[in-house]
């Protein structure tokens, strides 16, 4: 389900795995969990805020997430970053969520971009799909614990090791 809008996924939940709750329910209740670890311990990479705050120094910043709309903005403002996001779209929000590019296609409508003149960094397969289907330029960091298979990498225009390595010249690099 990685990739897939709250509205898919809770549906897939019901559907197909059964829980008897409705769609709406089944993603309230997952936000209501969610929210309540993030306001305890807000897992962050190492090195995220770091990054960002290279990049935003750079250019006007986007999220492009397939995570509720509720979890974005809670995540942005418990970390402090919600400052240097000029534009936050939640796959919730746009008609399919990734692989489908819909959610990258409005973060750059949002921002006022083009996404041929855009990056987009990436650590899952759908990720990379999306981003990619959007005409954006495409830096992956893969996530260790579900990392995207080669193929998915294949549409990387770059592949990184950590966040420690995406700064404004990776980003610029052939």
């Amino acid at each position: 389900m990685m990739g897939m809008s709250s509205p898919e996924w809770s549906a897939y939940m019901h559907e197909h795995v059964g829980l008897p709750e409705s769609p709406e329910e089944i993603a309230a209740e997952v936000v209501r969990r969610m929210s309540a670890r993030y306001r305890q311990q807000l897992p962050l990479i190492d090195g995220a805020i770091a990054a960002v705050e290279r990049l935003a120094a750079r250019w006007p910043l986007g999220v492009a997430s397939s995570s509720n709309r509720e979890l974005i903005d809670l995540v942005l403002e418990l970390s402090g970053l919600d400052r240097l996001f000029s534009a936050t779209v939640s796959s919730e929000e746009v008609a399919r969520g990734k692989p489908a590019p819909d959610v990258y296609l409005e973060a750059c409508r949002r921002l006022g971009v083009e996404p041929a003149h855009s990056a987009a960094v990436e650590d899952s397969h759908a990720g990379i799909r999306s981003a990619k289907a959007a005409g954006m330029r495409v830096l992956a960091i893969p996530n260790p614990t579900y990392p995207p298979d080669d193929k998915a990498l294949a549409n990387a225009d770059v592949v990184l090791s950590s966040l420690s390595d995406l700064t404004p010249e990776a980003v610029e690099s052939p």
